[in-house]
């Protein structure tokens, strides 16, 4: 008896390398498509670091007020750091970042004396506080916080008006 050879079809383990090739385009073109969502990361970290660093000097003045409030003197010491005071309330000045802990590795102060065509807009007194990865540039005209000090009183009775602090992140 002769046997027969019977023909088994195996079945197919795997794709094809065409079906692979489609799938990695496909792949590579919904990845392009979703990259820009995700690409400027940075203006929203640096938008985010404006905002803690508002609410850091926030702190910081109503600490310093605090103590002056105890102990009315010209300067306060908060955590090594000696702040001038001005109507109650810290002066903006490089002490005042140092109090907060804002870094002048990390950020620029700029005061009315060095404002230029690329930083924000400071009077007598007040002051802005630029990331250094956008200091100089069109965006550090909108990624800044801005300290303007305190106001006197007008009137021995009423209280100095405590300082304003805003961020401007708009395209940070």
């Amino acid at each position: 008896m002769q046997s027969h050879g019977k023909f088994i079809r195996t079945a197919q383990a795997g794709f094809t390398l065409i079906e692979l090739i489609v799938v990695i385009v496909i792949l590579g073109i919904l990845a392009a498509t979703a990259l820009p969502k995700f690409a400027d990361l940075g203006g929203d970290a640096r938008a985010a670091t404006m905002k803690a660093g508002k609410g850091s000097l926030e702190a910081v003045s109503a600490m310093v007020h605090g103590k002056y409030l105890i102990a009315p003197t010209a300067a306060v010491s908060l955590e090594g750091t000696s702040v001038t005071v001005t109507n109650g309330y810290p002066a903006g000045n490089a002490a005042l970042l140092e109090a907060a802990g804002l870094k002048d590795t990390d950020y620029q102060l700029i005061t009315t004396a060095q404002s230029s065509a690329n930083t924000p807009t400071t009077v007598a007194g007040e002051v802005a506080i630029v990331p250094l990865s956008v200091s100089g540039t069109v965006k550090g005209l909108n990624c800044y916080v801005h300290y303007k000090p305190a106001v006197a009183a007008v009137a021995p009775a009423t209280d100095a008006t405590p300082p304003v602090i805003t961020v401007k992140a708009t395209s940070c």
